[in-house]
């Protein structure tokens, strides 16, 4: 198969599932469309490199792709070093794991992903690293180019700030 034959077949498979990866990174959509599209052009580029192993490796080999697409856009916009005012994390304040994972579990899942987008940037991309893509802490700070402890504490305030989030948005519901 040409790699453009792959490409089509790729897109009219994955796109969605791309876009979505990509919508955890981006401060809007029209950014993660953007994102999206670079990250199938780097895949048409790459397609040689790419080597079958089984059912799900091309959607893993993409989403791999639209993550490290997604890092080096935040990385060249300098969107990565966003911070938000710490005085709105009180961590005196934080309900325990228990109550947030019973928020959780009432929350439609395109809710909590429109709170996980709301986070600051560098906060969102650290969040999504470490839950969504497995990366340990010093993966992240290889990555984005941060110290380890940095990782950590942005990590913290992320889970933190979304813990708030999901609060607030539980007693809206009510």
């Amino acid at each position: 198969m040409k790699n453009l034959d792959r490409l089509k077949y790729a897109y009219d498979r994955y796109a969605g599932r791309l876009l979505s990866v990509c919508m955890r990174y981006s401060p809007d959509r029209d950014t993660a469309e953007d994102m999206m599209q670079d990250a199938f052009i780097q895949a048409y580029k790459s397609f040689d490199k790419f080597t079958d192993r089984g059912e799900g490796s091309l959607r893993a080999w993409l989403e791999k792709i639209a993550v490290n697409t997604c890092l080096q856009y935040l990385r060249k916009k300098d969107l990565l070093r966003e911070s938000v005012d710490i005085t709105l994390i009180k961590e005196s304040n934080l309900p325990d794991d228990d109550i947030i994972n019973n928020q959780i579990s009432n929350i439609p899942e395109k809710v909590l992903l429109k709170l996980i987008e709301e986070l600051p940037n560098g906060y969102r991309t650290v969040f999504n690293l470490y839950v969504f893509e497995n990366y340990s802490h010093k993966q992240i700070a290889e990555v984005l180019g941060i110290n380890e402890k940095s990782s950590s504490s942005q990590y913290y305030r992320a889970k933190t700030l979304l813990a708030k989030k999901i609060i607030e948005y539980g007693k809206r519901e009510r």
